[in-house]
């Protein structure tokens, strides 16, 4: 049915005419969706030129509405043929994952009743969902009977939150400062966070915001398998401590993002009890395995965390954004707390409702946690186990494929779901075989450097890719990389 422009409701709601109007434009969009895929693929191709180009020659804001048809139409020959099919099995490139089904429901209904997570009076239920959904969290993680939550954009927002937390506990604690009322102390130049050499670009990015600057991330040398060195971590406390630094944090990384490598938390528990340091970790990638059947076991115990990133659009194959934060003592979310008259008047919550802005860094927040309600139920620990499993599965095939291939080189065994690897040769061959894949043969693969050299990344997130379709690959990329000098 066609919606002429000045026919077209501004919302849905309880009348006939928009409803009707809802169920069209979300009909409509659905064909537009299902039509455009008609093969496989992961990408079809555009260079940056061409999408440039198209972008150029779209009027973005009109003096006078297109209407929905033509918007429609639109996007059907400009965007939806120049998305990543995320779903492919051809798509590997990056910790990005397909999407659950039931979730892009979840997606629908959220995006309709567009509830806000600051205030109870924003989103009632969505709170209560959260609230709820954040309690079973903390229970999976074992954190205890204190612990809380709160969903958050993804890792470096949950990141962020964390090492703000930990500053601010210490300053309390340890040197009498209250940061959230008086600014940093007059020492801030000597705190100091520690963290691997291989760890999420967001610690950098965390200390700059904090007023510490990069040079107070002490980046901490690896093993090989690239977890933390904890003996070379401790040498560089004690010489620190000997110095006059403040150490205050150490964040474990739970599945880096190249190798998916996991530093060992029950040690990094040890170092952090005997500094009175806050242990965070950053599970962003490897946060799913909780769920695994047989390979849980690799995380280490994540209870002994004093706050955990979890990332639900990673291994548990959710849509962006959702992530969540936890920790261990829920006094530690006061850091974000203050009142204000409009928003999370203390008499409401007296009275015993719950304003969620107390926790976030953010004000207005989606209602993510319906996603992970939806496919928690929908799925069953049974459900992602399998779905985890077949991923670590698929990472420890390919890496034995690419040990048995003379003409590959594997950068480390696998822990989670990346393999990283390379053609024998020059890093010229490996880059171009990145490219061409990406631009003529509809697959998307990843790209890193490893010891100095350029190396490609399969992020097996797609439990629906079978060893078949990476033997096939493998050969591909030997064919490939063989037509290159």
């Amino acid at each position: 049915m066609s919606i002429p422009t000045d026919k077209l409701p501004y919302f849905f709601g309880s009348d006939t005419r928009s409803k009707e109007a809802y169920r069209t434009i979300i009909d409509d969009t659905v064909q537009a969706i299902t039509d455009s895929v008609t093969d496989a693929g992961a990408y079809q191709g555009a260079s940056v030129e061409d999408l440039q180009n198209l972008m150029q020659a779209t009027t973005i804001l009109p003096q006078t509405g297109n209407g929905w048809d033509a918007v429609l139409d639109e996007v059907k020959k400009t965007i939806l043929p120049n998305f990543l099919r995320t779903w492919s099995t051809n798509y590997m490139a990056h910790l990005h994952s397909p999407a659950l089904l039931e979730s892009i429901a979840g997606e629908l209904i959220l995006s309709t009743f567009n509830q806000s997570m600051d205030s109870w009076d924003q989103g009632p239920i969505a709170t209560e969902v959260e609230v709820a959904v954040v309690n079973e969290l903390c229970k999976l993680y074992q954190l205890g009977e204190d612990a809380d939550g709160v969903f958050t954009s993804g890792g470096s927002q949950s990141n962020l939150s964390a090492l703000t937390m930990a500053r601010d506990w210490y300053c309390n604690t340890v040197l009498g400062h209250d940061v959230k009322k008086l600014g940093l102390p007059s020492c801030y130049q000597k705190l100091r966070i520690y963290t691997s050499e291989v760890s999420h670009f967001s610690m950098e990015k965390s200390a700059h915001l904090l007023g510490l600057g990069y040079d107070a991330v002490r980046k901490v040398p690896v093993d090989e398998l690239c977890r933390m060195d904890v003996q070379k971590l401790k040498t560089m406390l004690e010489e620190d401590v000997s110095e006059g630094l403040l150490p205050f944090c150490i964040v474990a990384t739970i599945g880096t993002t190249d190798y998916g490598s996991i530093d060992p938390v029950e040690k990094l528990r040890v170092v952090c009890d005997a500094y009175n340091l806050h242990l965070h970790a950053d599970a962003a990638y490897g946060s799913g395995l909780q769920l695994s059947q047989h390979y849980q076991q690799r995380l280490g115990d994540l209870g002994l965390c004093d706050s955990i990133t979890v990332d639900f659009h990673k291994m548990f194959l959710l849509p962006i954004s959702c992530g969540a934060l936890l920790i261990k003592n829920r006094s530690r979310f006061e850091v974000f707390t203050l009142h204000a008259d409009y928003l999370n008047r203390e008499e409401d919550e007296e009275a015993g409702y719950t304003n969620l802005v107390g926790k976030s860094l953010q004000t207005t927040r989606r209602f993510d946690a319906l996603k992970v309600w939806m496919a928690f139920q929908c799925r069953g620990k049974d459900g992602f186990a399998s779905i985890i499993d077949t991923c670590i599965e698929n990472a420890a095939y390919l890496a034995q494929a690419i040990l048995s291939n003379d003409r590959f080189e594997l950068a480390i065994k696998p822990e989670l779901s990346s393999v990283v690897f390379r053609l024998k040769g020059s890093c010229e061959k490996n880059k171009q075989v990145r490219r061409q894949l990406l631009h003529h043969h509809q697959v998307v693969i990843g790209q890193t450097v490893y010891q100095g050299r350029t190396y490609l990344k399969f992020t097996l997130l797609n439990p629906l890719v079978t060893h078949q379709h990476l033997d096939e690959l493998l050969a591909f990329l030997e064919k490939l990389g063989s037509s290159i000098q």
